[in-house]
């Protein structure tokens, strides 16, 4: 019995879990254009900002990505954090998405490694991999974690 506990614990602590929570926005039919703000000093994912453009681009919403003060012309906007850790290199384990019109947030979306991945090799997965879902989701496509 001490044998099968132990090798459940081990199974579990080497797939890791994977937490995505997404308030998908309600209308992103009315969604033409997206600021993104860089927020190097809340995420340290070098290409967080182009990946979420991407995404954004290949859900057919234009996006610019901006630093600082707000262009005046974004009526939707996008912040981001992200925390990173080591594990024989640095990966991201967490990250939170926040959509606005205004001042008003429209959509939200958190990926959160449980444990930090534990010994899965997937949490060493890029920025793409991890997001792209996320950021689907988040615009009202279902994806193969949300069905």
């Amino acid at each position: 019995m001490a044998r099968y506990i132990l090798l459940v614990f081990f199974l579990a602590a080497l797939t890791g879990c994977t937490s995505i929570n997404v308030r998908p926005v309600a209308d992103v039919s009315a969604i033409k254009h997206v600021c993104v703000q860089e927020s190097p000093d809340d995420c340290f994912v070098e290409d967080m900002p182009t990946v979420i453009v991407e995404a954004l681009e290949r859900n057919g919403i234009s996006a610019e990505r901006f630093t600082g003060k707000m262009p005046d012309d974004c009526e939707y906007h996008l912040k981001y954090t992200c925390n990173v850790t080591w594990d024989m290199a640095m990966y991201m384990h967490h990250a939170e998405i926040r959509l606005l019109q205004g001042r008003r947030q429209v959509g939200s979306a958190v990926y959160h490694l449980n444990g930090q991945g534990g010994l899965s090799l997937m949490k060493w997965q890029g920025t793409k991999t991890k997001i792209d879902p996320v950021i689907d989701e988040l615009l009202g496509k279902k994806t193969a974690e949300s069905k």
